[in-house]
């Protein structure tokens, strides 16, 4: 006799999923492994107590493959979308009978976060830098692809918006083809030699849309004849730059790089990170590689003379860049290294009961902590409030 719930749990490829099958009713929660950073919010979030950190560090420098970041009770579970919601980097996804959704939400009323993570499209001037800095791969380009960046993008004369005019004083013009040979926007056409006339007759023929008003036919034109003036209608390529707010976790790299102030990003978390890197042991780059905002470097040599008596810091992390996400504390293989304390949460919607239970444990500091109570699991030092 087939009995319900039933459980299981299978991986796919990166994706981990847990399954909780009822008489008329499927759920499935997915956790993509490979976005999954390890922050462990999800953990601090599940009111069923069904999620555990895993191996943060060896998951996401890539030294173990069999795990994940953190590890999801598919029976403890009660797929109720808690998790899918409060991870900040969209790593969990609940489908219920095949589609996604959030019971949550749907019944609760849950807050969802307010992300703010926008770029004001008259100020973008389309350029790359957004793009390059990005840590997450969040921004949309939607920009066509010119020669100076492939061979096979467009010509980038076509990349401006202009009308450029192209005259022959043909009293002047010998044909003498001159132009035509340096410049694939004209064509020198010569009609047919004959000794009935004994001259050289024709016509110069141009075409605007090869045309970059570059001016070296008026320089080379020996007849002084070729006159070419552009005028620039827009200085703004084609497209539109725009920002994914389910790939942006808010570290602000794109707002504060951006040249022309067009973008707008404010962090969901608010707190205070700190470093203490002279307990750091030498050699280890473990928050380095797992932070999800690149925002932990290791500090550049200092010259010995410039020390005066200093210990010379093994690790540092830019605060303007830091998101709080607590990856690094989980994976942070030292003890009070790195101290953790989130003061709130940006979110929109009605704080119930159990979200601000979740938030109270979010906003209790933390720091690593060096012990195993179970095997391959990690475990935080959770110290007062100030």
């Amino acid at each position: 006799m087939t009995m319900f719930p039933k459980f299981s749990k299978k991986r796919d490829g990166v994706n981990v999923i847990g399954e909780q099958k009822l008489l008329q009713q499927v759920s499935n929660l997915i956790l993509n492994s490979e976005v999954c950073t390890g922050c462990g919010i999800c953990a601090e979030a599940c009111p069923e107590e069904a999620i555990v950190l895993g191996l943060v560090g060896a998951t996401r420098r890539g030294a173990v493959e069999y795990a994940a970041p953190v590890d999801i009770d598919e029976v403890k579970c009660s797929y109720c979308g808690v998790c899918v919601v409060m991870c900040p980097f969209n790593a969990l996804t609940l489908k219920v009978d095949g589609e996604e959704r959030l019971p949550i939400v749907e019944k609760d009323g849950f807050p969802l976060y307010d992300m703010v993570a926008e770029i004001d499209d008259e100020k973008c001037v389309r350029c790359t830098i957004c793009d390059e800095v990005c840590p997450r791969d969040a921004i949309i380009r939607d920009v066509p692809e010119y020669e100076g960046a492939a061979e096979t993008g467009k010509e980038r004369q076509n990349a401006l918006k202009s009308k450029t005019t192209f005259k022959v004083d043909d009293e002047k013009c010998t044909l003498c083809g001159i132009c035509g040979a340096v410049c694939p926007a004209i064509t020198v056409k010569h009609k047919a030699f004959t000794a009935e006339s004994g001259k050289v007759e024709g016509e110069v023929i141009w075409d605007e849309t090869r045309c970059d008003a570059c001016k070296v036919c008026v320089e080379l034109c020996p007849e002084e004849c070729i006159t070419v003036e552009r005028e620039v209608e827009t200085k703004k390529m084609d497209g539109k730059v725009d920002i994914d707010k389910d790939m942006c976790c808010t570290c602000t790299w794109c707002s504060v790089n951006c040249p022309t102030e067009a973008i707008k990003v404010e962090k969901i978390f608010e707190g205070e990170i700190e470093f203490f890197p002279e307990k750091c042991p030498g050699g280890c780059s473990t928050c380095v590689e797992v932070c999800p905002a690149n925002a932990i470097y290791l500090p550049s040599a200092v010259p010995a003379s410039q020390m005066k008596g200093k210990i010379e810091p093994t690790i540092a992390v830019n605060k303007d860049f830091c998101i709080l996400c607590g990856a690094c504390v989980n994976a942070c293989p030292g003890e009070d290294i790195i101290r953790l304390s989130r003061t709130g949460i940006r979110v929109k919607g009605t704080e119930t009961d159990l979200f601000r239970k979740i938030k109270e444990k979010m906003c209790t500091p933390r720091t690593s902590r060096v012990k195993e109570d179970t095997e391959g699991s990690v475990q935080l030092k959770m110290m007062e409030k100030a």
